[in-house]
């Protein structure tokens, strides 16, 4: 039997049970069956062959989610010469919308129905639709298409940060701030394809450009198209994933959350010894019964994140932070290439130089993304109780610190004409955004208790698209087609104001209460 199992039940023990859940906004019956999944989550089934699995599966996820954002971003110079349209940028506007409409959708049905149907489906739609995005002939239905593929991926960081949370033991949370490095090896990967198929199979003018001579954005589709097909092969028909013990219990179905930690404990070569009626003799709690129905949905999952002060805080502020950052993030790297293009005055112009520097750039974000899983977990508190030689450190501190030098070197960025130093302070700002990204997306599932993880997620990611969406209409309103500066704006406009946003953003990550809880529901 387990510790928890084998303490004798005290009045103060309950007591400071019930005090804690009402803070994490929970009930004590979940919070005490969540502790005692979590103990026999690291002492008995461990880290293993599952959580490998799940670690690569649920890091493609994270990897397709920006390949696709990156890859809309690639390929607007080439629409822009084959298909003139009003303004390329509406392509990305496109892509906001499905991504507001898959984080939401996706995110509350992950609370609703389980983790499983959302983890499973949502590449095979980017996949289809990201493919047909590339046969498209006309901008109208690229738009269309793209939008669509939107919704499916947009479901991924919410979702696939849940998924992997829930099914890891305690010792190993800092993968989940390792598992940005994929987000970041997504970036290099959609960069790889698209330089060599872009660079040999495209229009280098828009006098002559047809769809015969410019197929290296479609091939690029494809390409990317067909990959995320291979990722969904992957989950769908390969791997066995197991519905999250936490949901499980949160709905009422201990037997069932029972014998998915035995599934896992199998898989790694263990024994998990946690009983059904260890679980059940803890006691039930129907107001965490739900039904697979969205009339049960009403504010049910959000009210508990604004449950008490402290979680109401910073419920609020992270919000904040994900919708500021939803802005910065887009309003310079949606449009990277044609700043590439546009922003060097003494360099080389041609088509091949844009995207070997963005591969160049797209390289710098993985060591950033793995610089952030060390300093996160060097910095803070162990859950020991004992401090690490920078007690200072932590979550917190990390993303405000590596937020503010990405808002410093864009400012550095809009000064800069010559190629080296347009290079140097892309580069640089490349590494602190992962960072940043890295331990932004292990930070905010874990501050969010499981029952309600999904919608809190769901939250704060359809925040960020919203935001987003404003990205392409402000590059619209400063800067006419060809990048140049319009009668109401300045060319390096966006930067200016994605810049303003980061430096701001850091300053809100510092205010946030709660840095990291060590126990996570």
């Amino acid at each position: 039997m387990s510790d928890l199992e084998k303490k004798s039940p005290t009045v103060d023990a309950d007591v400071e049970l019930k005090s804690v859940a009402h803070e994490d906004g929970v009930t004590a019956v979940y919070e005490a069956k969540s502790r005692l999944i979590n103990e026999h989550m690291q002492k008995d089934i461990g880290w293993g062959a599952y959580q490998w699995q799940l670690f690569i599966l649920t890091g493609l996820g994270w990897a397709a989610d920006n390949f696709w954002l990156q890859g809309v971003a690639i390929i607007l110079p080439q629409i822009q010469k084959e298909l003139n349209p009003t303004r390329v940028e509406y392509a990305t506007l496109s892509l906001y919308v499905g991504l507001i409409l898959g984080a939401s959708v996706w995110g509350v049905l992950c609370d609703l129905i389980g983790r499983r149907l959302s983890f499973n489906i949502t590449l095979f739609i980017a996949g289809v639709f990201g493919i047909s995005a590339g046969a498209a002939s006309d901008f109208t239905t690229i738009a269309a298409l793209i939008a669509c593929m939107g919704f499916g991926i947009g479901g991924n960081l919410p979702v696939d940060g849940a998924v992997f949370l829930e099914q890891i033991p305690q010792s190993h949370q800092w993968c989940l701030t390792l598992l940005s490095a994929w987000w970041a090896l997504g970036q290099l990967f959609a960069s790889l394809i698209a330089w060599p198929l872009i660079a040999n199979f495209s229009c280098e003018s828009a006098d002559v450009c047809t769809k015969e001579n410019n197929m290296g954005w479609r091939y690029t589709f494809y390409t990317l198209g067909g990959v995320t097909l291979l990722m969904w092969v992957a989950r769908f028909v390969v791997f066995d994933l197991q519905e999250s013990s936490k949901y499980l219990v949160a709905k009422g179905r201990d037997r069932e959350a029972i014998q998915s930690l035995k599934h896992i404990a199998k898989k790694n070569g263990r024994t998990v010894t946690l009983s059904v009626e260890s679980l059940q003799s803890i006691g039930d709690d129907k107001s965490l019964w739900w039904t697979n129905s969205f009339s049960s949905f009403s504010l049910s999952h959000v009210r508990p994140l604004f449950s008490t002060k402290r979680l109401a805080v910073n419920t609020s502020i992270i919000i904040l932070i994900w919708g500021m950052i939803g802005l910065a993030y887009p309003l310079f790297n949606g449009f990277i290439t044609l700043y590439l293009s546009t922003q060097v005055t003494d360099g080389d112009p041609s088509t091949d130089r844009t995207y070997r520097d963005y591969a160049i750039i797209s390289t710098m974000g993985i060591p950033g993304s793995i610089l952030a899983c060390f300093v996160v977990d060097w910095t803070r508190k162990s859950a020991a109780g004992t401090k690490h030689r920078f007690p200072m450190g932590g979550r917190k501190i990390t993303m405000a610190v590596s937020t503010a030098l990405t808002g410093i070197f864009l400012f550095l960025f809009t000064s800069s004409h010559k190629s080296v130093q347009v290079l140097a302070f892309s580069c640089a700002s490349g590494i602190t955004q992962n960072a940043m990204y890295g331990v932004l997306y292990a930070y905010t599932p874990e501050v969010f208790p499981a029952p309600h993880r999904g919608t809190g997620d769901a939250l704060c990611s359809a925040f960020n698209r919203i935001t987003g969406i404003l990205a392409p209409v402000i590059k619209i309103a400063t800067t006419n087609s060809d990048g140049t500066a319009s009668s109401s704006g300045l060319a390096n406009g966006p930067i200016f104001v994605s810049a303003s946003l980061f430096m701001i953003s850091s300053v809100f990550m510092l205010l946030l209460p709660i840095e990291v809880p060590t126990n996570i529901l």
